[in-house]
């Protein structure tokens, strides 16, 4: 992939990952589209790199992510590349959240937990995909690049639903990536242990910065490496492939 001269949208753009990500796309010329559901967020980050567009969008949302689709072709039609970064993480037991639901409203909010960690870590990735496979076709140069996570290979128990979201992710990455394989369009995987991030907060240990993350993706990147494991994650596809018993054991309790 060229480093350069590309329209790139990046989810979750205004903070962590994201952030780290506009600030390497900038940097080489890029142009950048960030979309986010903290407006307070999108401005701090317009702030900080005056160039780029930043649009407000809940990806809970299908009527906001569509209206963001539509945006992007009317405003946006040299789009080419899509970064599928946003993503949110709970960590809880069910066994423990419904012996404490005490009424509706309790079960309501646990229910309401679970839809929008499935809707913005997997949904809202595969729609955007879906809408704007027709815009990238367009380019002479396109990327789709999906952001996983090590847990999408081997789970940890607080977040069950997280490490599925993920894993159905990976397996709709790589699928595509097959549908993909005779267009202009690319799609990789950027696959991250735990990095320092707000997400992250008071969780993991030995982290890596979000400026290490996106120095392995944009090394692998520019050379068209399509699966981009980062860190320790390279150890633990290792480890799952000889011992994943030993895999297991050591993600479990993470």
């Amino acid at each position: 992939m060229r480093l350069s001269d590309h329209t790139i949208l990046i989810t979750g753009g205004a903070s962590g990952i994201g952030l780290a990500l506009v600030e390497r796309f900038v940097r080489h010329r890029n142009r950048v589209i960030i979309v986010g559901r903290d407006e307070a967020k999108l401005t701090q980050a317009k702030a900080l790199y005056p160039g780029i567009a930043a649009y407000p969008c809940d990806l809970e949302s299908k009527e906001q992510t569509d209206l963001l689709i539509e945006r992007l072709y009317s405003d946006h039609p040299e789009l080419s590349v899509v970064i599928n970064n946003a993503g949110v993480q709970f960590n809880y037991s069910f066994a423990e959240a419904r012996a404490e639901a005490g009424s509706a409203e309790t079960a309501d909010c646990a229910d309401s937990r679970i839809a929008r960690e499935i809707a913005i870590n997997l949904t809202s990735p595969i729609r955007l995909v879906s809408g704007l496979i027709p815009l990238l076709a367009r380019r002479d140069e396109a990327a789709i690049v999906n952001v996983t996570s090590g847990l999408a290979i081997v789970p940890k128990k607080s977040a069950p639903v997280y490490c599925a979201t993920k894993a159905g992710l990976r397996l709709f990455t790589r699928s595509l990536r097959y549908q993909l394989e005779p267009t202009n369009i690319r799609v990789f995987e950027i696959v991250p242990p735990v990095v320092d991030t707000a997400m992250t907060a008071g969780r993991g240990r030995g982290k890596i910065s979000t400026e290490q993350l996106v120095d392995q993706f944009w090394t692998s990147y520019g050379n068209n490496r399509l699966e981009i494991p980062v860190g320790k994650v390279k150890l633990l596809l290792w480890i799952n492939r000889l011992f994943p018993g030993l895999a297991e054991k050591i993600l479990k309790n993470s």
